[in-house]
């Protein structure tokens, strides 16, 4: 059976992993459902929503070229026309523990300048960003300038102690 990708089938739960789990599909093909792709809300532990054996609905969203299948269970859901997926909550890194594979558990929108909650794309002759604020170009050496000044610093307070990382012993 060929297992094209947007088709919908049924499969049995074989493993779990921290990272998802692997389903298998029929004829002993199986594909990963990416923990990120197993509910509309946040996953932290993929054992909360599936164990071993479990019979699942998915959806292939890809076949790489060295076989690897890639499976979802949230989007083989059926939804009524006209209703969208639930929108996950953007996690931001106050406290707690970080989630997700970023460490810092903040979710950062990638698509163009239409919608999605980031700043329009505002592109002027000058090169420099509306209202007097800096531009990236002006960031970016600000920080390397500071980088470099704190790196000298720590590298004459580590130098003379014996111990430090490096040090020189007389």
């Amino acid at each position: 059976m060929a297992i094209e990708v947007g088709a919908k089938l049924e499969g049995k739960v074989t493993g779990i992993t921290h990272f998802g789990a692997f389903v298998d599909l029929s004829g002993g093909v199986t594909g990963l459902v990416h923990i990120s792709e197993i509910a509309d809300n946040y996953v932290k532990d993929v054992k909360d929503h599936l164990k071993i054996d479990d019979v699942v609905k998915v959806k292939v969203i890809n076949v790489d070229k060295d076989g690897k299948i890639g499976l979802s269970i949230k989007q083989a859901i059926d939804r009524p026309e006209g209703q969208p997926a639930p929108q996950q909550r953007e996690r931001h890194s106050g406290g707690g523990s970080a989630g997700g594979m970023g460490g810092g558990g903040e979710r950062f929108n990638r698509g163009g300048g239409g919608g999605g909650g980031g700043r329009p794309f505002n592109k002027q002759s000058s090169g420099r960003p509306a209202y007097g604020k800096p531009s990236f170009e002006d960031k970016m050496s600000r920080f390397l300038k500071d980088s470099e000044e704190r790196i000298s610093s720590l590298k004459k307070n580590t130098e003379g102690k014996r111990g430090g990382r490096g040090a020189k012993r007389v």
